[in-house]
Formats: structure tokens, sequence, C-alpha cells
């Protein structure tokens, strides 16, 4: 069976009067993420992931900014939409590492959160997506507060073996 491995990255500011959402999920903070969906980096980096696993751009190419469209989108679509277009393709994922980038909140209590949640969306077992959460130790934008970033990798998988 074929297999690809995909990467992303995606990185916001925060402001105050938005709610933080990673991964699908609210997470209590003082600020939120800002963009023109609704700024999940989480989700964000995991569409960014499978759509360089499938060879189909990024996630800027598949719903770009510019595009009215994609106002205020909840960021699940644009991964749902994502795995449609890898189902047509005959390509599965098999398993996802995240990596959330985050002086503040501590996300200790909400990776389990996070966690089922990607893995719900995704169809996989839990056992299958693993969420890690890094601080900026006080350096650059992320360890001043300033912004949260995510990194996702994830595995793909071509043929009926798939999940």
């Amino acid at each position: 069976m074929p297999f690809r491995v995909g990467s992303g990255h995606d990185t916001h500011r925060l402001a105050e009067g938005r709610p933080l959402i990673l991964g699908g999920v609210i997470v209590p903070h003082t600020k939120g993420l800002v963009g023109h969906s609704d700024a999940d980096a989480v989700l964000h980096a995991v569409t960014d992931a499978l759509l360089g696993a499938a060879a189909l751009g990024d996630i800027g190419d598949a719903y770009p900014d510019t595009d009215p469209k994609w106002k205020d989108a909840d960021s699940r679509l644009f991964l749902t939409e994502t795995l449609a277009r890898l189902n047509q393709m005959g390509w599965k994922p098999v398993n996802l590492d995240v990596t959330i980038f985050a002086q503040e909140p501590k996300l200790g209590g909400a990776k389990a959160a996070i966690k089922t949640s990607l893995a719900h969306l995704l169809s996989l077992p839990a056992d299958c997506v693993n969420v890690k959460a890094k601080t900026g130790e006080k350096v650059g934008h992320i360890g001043r507060g300033e912004a949260i970033g995510a990194h996702a990798v994830v595995l793909i998988q071509q043929g009926e073996a798939a999940r």
C-alpha cells in the first residue's frame, strides 16, 4: 500500500474579544486567535498537512482568505472538505501528531479534549492521534503570549486497506 507523509504549520495572533478554539475545542482563555475564519491554528495545521500529503497545495490555495465564503468559517469545514477530497482520491489518514505552541494558556488540561476532537474529525482511533503542548519559553511572539502556533504531521494511506 502506498503511504505519504504531510506536514502543516499555522500561527495566529491572540486578541481579546475572540474565543480561543484549538482542534475544534473551545479553550477557556481571556484571548482568542485572530484570522479570516475562526483561526483554529490546530485545524489549519492538520488541514495543511493532509493537503500536503496528497500533493494538493496548501490551505491558502484551497481556502483563500480573499474569498468572503470563508469569512468567520468554522475550521472543521476546511478539514471535512479536505478529507472528502482525499477520500475521493482513495487516501485515508492513518495517524496524526500535533504540537501546539502556546505560552498561555497552559494546555495540559485541554490536550485530551483536543485529541478526542481530532480523532473524531479524522475518524481515527484515539491511539492514532497525539497532541503535545509546548511553551515558547518566553521567547519570540509565542513566548510573549502574542500568538499561538501549531505543527502537524500526518500519515495517509491509499488503497482498500486504508482506514
